[in-house]
């Protein structure tokens, strides 16, 4: 599989060893690296560089990366991988809630680091070549764009990350059929890591509200024990 021509990543790091080793070891493979130097510029520097992945720590000076995380969100739905010495649960859900895609510890393997990077690369960019037909997924007037993290009802639409458009994809594929956590949690996180019940409540969660957003209310309906259900037949808001 070929990459793209150019892969920028920015690295939003203060330590400054921890970020040139990454910035060292991601150009290795090929994609170009830049890392944060003035913490009051961190926007101006994504919107300069336009990356098409993010490396962000949790703590940093001035703003954390939570805070940053959801100042990049507001432009961008490229992938967001943070790396923290923070091993808690709860940093973990709320770098999930604030528009995160993964979550590496310190600790970490360069090695595994790229892995990561090239697995996201793949889910958010595709075969990396250009596409002769955009594929859409639809149900009872719902549309969803994978390929852009884009879901349109009628006149409206909302902007998902890359999972959720995986989660979304996956329910809209069965509407009105249960499909399993099971299912739902082997199609976030096919290596197996990082994977319990919190985080996936943290993305139906966030999925929900982008629907009621565009006039549905409570379409994905828990069941018990089995998994979600996507009803949007009779879920309008009036």
């Amino acid at each position: 599989m070929r990459l793209l021509d150019q892969v920028n990543i920015l690295i939003i790091e203060d330590d400054m060893k921890i970020a040139a080793l990454l910035k060292s070891h991601i150009e290795k493979y090929g994609f170009k690296a830049s890392t944060v130097v003035d913490f009051s510029r961190v926007m101006d520097e994504f919107r300069e560089m336009q990356p098409q992945l993010v490396l962000l720590d949790v703590n940093l000076p001035m703003f954390d990366g939570f805070y940053w995380c959801r100042q990049i969100r507001a432009l961008s739905t490229c992938p967001i991988l943070f790396i923290s010495a923070r091993e808690s649960e709860m940093d973990q859900v709320m770098a999930l809630e604030n528009g995160a895609d993964d979550y590496i510890t310190k600790p970490f393997h360069y090695d595994v680091v790229v892995a990561k990077i090239r697995s996201h690369l793949r889910r958010a960019y595709g075969s990396y070549s250009a596409k002769s037909e955009e594929r859409t997924v639809m149900a009872s007037g719902l549309v969803l764009y994978p390929e852009r993290f884009l879901l349109t009802y009628k006149d409206q639409s909302v902007e998902l990350t890359q999972k959720e458009a995986v989660l979304v994809e996956a329910l809209m594929k069965k509407a009105d059929r249960i499909v399993s956590r099971g299912r739902l949690l082997d199609l976030m996180w096919e290596d197996r890591l990082f994977i319990d019940d919190n985080t996936l409540n943290v993305y139906i969660t966030r999925i929900r509200k982008k629907l009621k957003e565009l006039g549905f209310d409570e379409p994905i309906e828990t069941v018990r024990g089995a998994g979600y259900m996507l009803r949007l037949e009779g879920n309008e808001r009036s």
